[in-house]
């Protein structure tokens, strides 16, 4: 169940490979098989079934249509028409605009008091993020416990890299970050790098040169339509399980799902023979639904009345805080917005990385010595 949590991301790196640079639309035209849940059949079935339509998701969703039929369940909506999810402009006011239910962004707080936020959007966190995008540590495939096929992995990294990520342009306050950290001897200077490498680089970007964002969405290009429907505004409630025995076992295996859609009304997804349930929930929402699903600590899953399917009593936990200093500063010349393109990479594992963004502030109240006005009066606030 646990390998399930990351099996999107492995899936895409194993998975069938475009060689072709794709041309993407810049709208939602391309989307033709994603549709409200409530126009999806009450029950249906499919090969594979995966919840969550974020980083892994979309990506997996797309290499598995290419042969097999394919349901993807995602309970934000479309990130399209929605222009602070669109340009780096918006980045703020989308992670301050938030509510309980229909938000892109949803915020929350950890047990350790760390305010954050998860994406509920179509494209996932890709959609609500700073945009910067890097390969991964090769210490992560050295140490993964995995046999994994390089070749295959570069191959997939190209796969996505062709499709969203950007190189990007540094204006004053990026170019600034970068000199100032080779000067404090974040070296050497690995100019643009998409590598995960030590020292001062410029990394990728999934803003291009217009300012408009790429996410995970646009991988959904790489799709068969025929063989793909991705349902929004969906909520899984639970996986279902049955019994299944071999000759030397019994074990639970997953047959489908239940969900409901935006009126609540409920939903069944079943599987084919030999058919799967994928989980690409993220960190948080995979365990969740596991839990919800009978699969987890016995003790528990009784204190909330869940019959439990499976016990395993690493479900759910281990779940921590990266820890994270940062520093605001109100420079004395305006900076331009921009997200992180620049970071610093140190010997023992510290990331350094700044944005600027121009922030409106508006007065609170009437004073007797000015008069207040209903035109806010822009800062620029600049962060590493």
């Amino acid at each position: 169940c646990l390998l399930q949590l990351h099996v999107g991301f492995l899936v895409l790196l194993c998975g069938v490979l475009s060689r072709a640079r794709p041309q993407f639309p810049r709208g939602p035209n391309f989307l033709q098989f994603v549709v409200n849940a409530t126009e999806l059949p009450s029950e249906d079935y499919y090969d594979y079934i995966i919840v969550g339509g974020g980083t892994a998701g979309c990506p997996l969703a797309a290499t598995l249509s290419r042969s097999y039929r394919v349901l993807v369940l995602e309970r934000g909506g479309v990130p399209y028409g929605r222009p602070n999810l669109m340009t780096q402009e918006g980045f703020l006011t989308t992670l301050m605009e938030t509510d309980t239910f229909d938000s892109p962004a949803q915020a929350f707080t950890s047990e350790d008091g760390i305010p954050n936020a998860r994406g509920r959007v179509l494209g996932g966190s890709s959609v609500i993020n700073a945009g910067f995008y890097s390969r991964a540590d090769e210490d992560f495939y050295q140490n993964s416990g995995f046999n994994w096929d390089l070749r295959v992995v570069n191959q997939s990294y190209q796969w996505v890299e062709g499709a969203i990520v950007f190189r990007p342009e540094l204006r004053n306050w990026q170019s600034a970050v970068r000199d100032s950290l080779l000067e404090a001897g974040i070296d050497p200077y690995n100019g643009f790098n998409l590598d995960h490498v030590v020292g001062t680089k410029i990394g990728g970007s999934t803003f291009d040169s217009l300012g408009r964002r790429h996410s995970a969405v646009d991988l959904l290009s790489y799709a068969k339509a025929s063989n793909i429907r991705v349902g929004i505004y969906a909520s899984v409630e639970r996986v279902l399980l049955a019994s299944s025995s071999t000759s030397s076992e019994s074990r639970q295996s997953a047959i489908g799902l239940v969900y409901r859609d935006q009126m609540g009304g409920y939903h069944h997804a079943m599987v084919r023979e030999h058919g799967e349930v994928i989980l690409c929930a993220g960190a948080i929402g995979s365990p969740q639904l596991l839990l919800l699903s009978g699969i987890g600590p016995r003790p528990y899953l009784a204190s909330w009345g869940i019959p439990v399917a499976y016990h395993h009593p690493y479900v759910g936990e281990y779940l921590y805080d990266n820890p994270r200093n940062g520093i605001s500063i109100l420079p004395s010349v305006p900076l331009e917005h921009s997200l992180i393109q620049v970071v610093g990479i140190t010997e023992m594992g510290a990331y350094i990385e700044a944005s600027s963004n121009v922030i409106p502030f508006a007065s609170s109240g009437s004073s007797a010595f000015a008069a207040t006005s209903s035109s806010p009066l822009y800062l620029t606030v600049a962060t590493l």
